[in-house]
């Protein structure tokens, strides 16, 4: 069994059963391509005759059962193009992948009356897929071009155990429970409508918190002699012809015309950045400038792959760009590692997967200068004492990058925060620097980014904590509960002095008996609820009630504001 406990093998293996249960349910489906992913796996497929819907979904799967008892050998041969095309004939999406595949023979992999074109790594027989699950049906296109036939999507997913698929199904299940578009709602932060279709709605609460986390960075930033700048949103489509980003990013921007003039609303906010760098000579003295920028982007994202804060059309990016001479790349990359490194602490992450990823098919340059900026951010981890693994041909167009996925309390893990080194911008937009001899050099731009973006960023954040936010970052700290009305003033007065400390508290106006009002705090995640009754009015004190149900008696306002003032350092 090749690969036997590589779960991309097995994962890769349940695709085939899937196209398998897909082929015998429904015949006349046209077969497209069905990879293994990092959660699972998928199948494209063109149904003939009426698309695919949940309902058939339980269906295909029991069927995928059925042909594992079967336990049918998974066997893989090379044959000739030319039987492949026959046995393709009346499938043009085989057909095209035959035709771009180098050499005169492809793969074939079969498992009994079924057959596939394939590269190969399988397991042993179709008895070796046990446990898996159908997770959805979604749209896509053919080679994930809009432009391109629509297809539909079925994804599943596979594990070599039952124990293993027993604790995917309860990650998955708590996942459901904490998924940030439902907290969203409970928690009054955000929401979606048909107006806007992945553009996020924030309401009060929430947009509180996204200026929590702006004012959080920007400290840092002044900190490290960042210089903020803002760039427009809408530029001339000559600008992203010139930073590449027409060539290899077209089919994800948004573009207007006005005046006989096409412009594009900004997929990134580097080439706004360069403008201003380029706009007055540049002495060795200024470098390395950093300019920092919380950027609105937009990106064209297809309906189907939209998913709450994780995938959206419109966003923010904490992007910095570095402009600095070779000589400085090395200590820019390692200071800004130690930067992500604080901001993720911050925020409750210290368990950390770095990668670098290296030069891509579509890049942009010579090998010897990516080269050089890949060795640069091998070099900054080092000095770091960071460890990293190389992901080939993963790196943006324009450069190598360092990736930091970081791991949430249910075990999944989240790429966010990314350091490129750039050649290419500079060279593309002719940026100088006046060095020390009087001459023009070019000078190499660091790109980095933490959260990456905002918003997702944020949804990360919520189910990370279930909803359940660190005290300096709880759009609401404190909700003051009476007991009965004779204690509303003490409770006022309560409010307004927790406030002028910088404590965000409310109180709760309602008529209901105090069960409900802490019933009614507890589904707003606050995590302090101070309750005032009649003992504590006579006292000047309060009764301290956090959500885990333990209560304090007695405390004194300045005991709870000192203790809050611990809480959000």
């Amino acid at each position: 069994m090749a690969g036997s406990k590589d779960l991309s093998v097995l994962r890769h293996s349940a695709a085939h059963v899937l196209a398998q249960a897909v082929c015998e349910l429904f015949p006349s489906t046209l077969l497209t391509i069905g990879p293994a992913t990092t959660e699972g796996f998928f199948y494209d497929c063109l149904p003939v005759g009426g698309n695919f819907k949940e309902d058939d979904l339980p269906l295909i799967e029991a069927r995928m059962h059925e042909i594992s008892k079967r336990n049918l050998p998974m066997l893989h041969e090379q044959i000739s193009k030319e039987r492949a095309r026959e046995l393709y004939k009346d499938n043009p999406f085989k057909l095209e992948l035959i035709d771009q595949i180098p050499g005169d023979t492809v793969g074939l992999a079969t498992q009994g009356d079924f057959y596939d074109l394939c590269r190969g790594g399988h397991v042993a027989s179709t008895g070796d897929v046990k446990h898996f699950k159908l997770l959805a049906i979604s749209g896509s296109y053919w080679r994930a071009d809009r432009n391109n036939q629509p297809l539909q999507r079925i994804s599943g997913t596979a594990f070599y155990s039952a124990e293993d698929f027993a604790a995917y199904e309860q990650a998955r299940e708590d996942a459901l429970r904490y998924d940030h578009r439902k907290l969203g709602k409970q928690l009054d932060l955000f929401s979606f409508h048909d107006e806007g279709v992945g553009f996020p709605f924030f309401h009060p609460k929430g947009k509180l918190i996204l200026n929590l986390m702006t004012n959080y960075i920007r400290r840092l930033l002044e900190e490290r002699n960042y210089l903020e700048i803002a760039t427009p949103a809408l530029l001339n489509e000559s600008l992203w012809k010139q930073s590449g980003h027409y060539a290899h990013y077209k089919k994800n921007m948004f573009f207007s015309t006005m005046e006989d003039a096409t412009y594009a609303l900004k997929p990134m906010n580097c080439p706004g950045s360069i403008i201003i760098y380029r706009d007055r000579p540049r002495s060795y003295r200024e470098l390395p400038l950093r300019l920092a920028e919380f950027g609105q982007v937009h990106r064209f994202e297809l309906s189907g792959v939209l998913h709450g804060l994780f995938r959206v059309r419109e966003f923010t990016q904490d992007d910095g760009h570095i402009y600095c001479t070779p000589e400085q790349i090395e200590a820019e990359v390692t200071s800004t590692i130690g930067m992500v490194y604080t901001v993720l602490a911050k925020f409750g992450f210290n368990d950390i997967e770095v990668r670098v990823a290296t030069r891509p098919d579509n890049a942009m340059g010579s090998d010897e200068l990516w080269d050089t900026a890949t060795q640069a951010l091998k070099n900054g981890l080092t000095s770091s004492n960071v460890s990293f693994s190389i992901c080939e041909g993963e790196g943006a167009f324009y450069g190598p990058k360092i990736e930091f996925h970081i791991k949430d309390s249910m075990g999944r893990t989240w790429q966010c925060g990314t350091i490129q080194v750039d050649f290419f911008m500079p060279e593309n937009f002719d940026l100088t620097y006046v060095a020390p001899t009087g001459d023009r050099k070019r000078p190499v731009m660091v790109h980095r980014a933490i959260f990456g973006s905002f918003e997702r960023f944020l949804g990360i954040l919520l189910e990370h904590y279930k909803g359940l936010l660190p005290f300096w970052l709880c759009p609401v700290q404190a909700t003051v509960l009476t007991i009965t009305d004779e204690q509303r003033e003490y409770a006022q007065q309560l409010v307004q002095t927790l406030t002028g400390h910088g404590i965000r508290t409310e109180m709760d106006h309602t008529s209901d008996p105090l069960a409900g009002k802490i019933k009614t705090a507890q589904i707003a995640k606050t995590p302090w609820m101070l309750v005032v009754g009649k003992k504590e009015m006579a006292n000047n004190t309060i009764t301290l009630r956090q959500l885990d149900g333990k209560q304090e008696f007695g405390l004194t306002l300045d005991a709870l504001v000192e203790r809050a003032k611990e809480l959000t350092k």
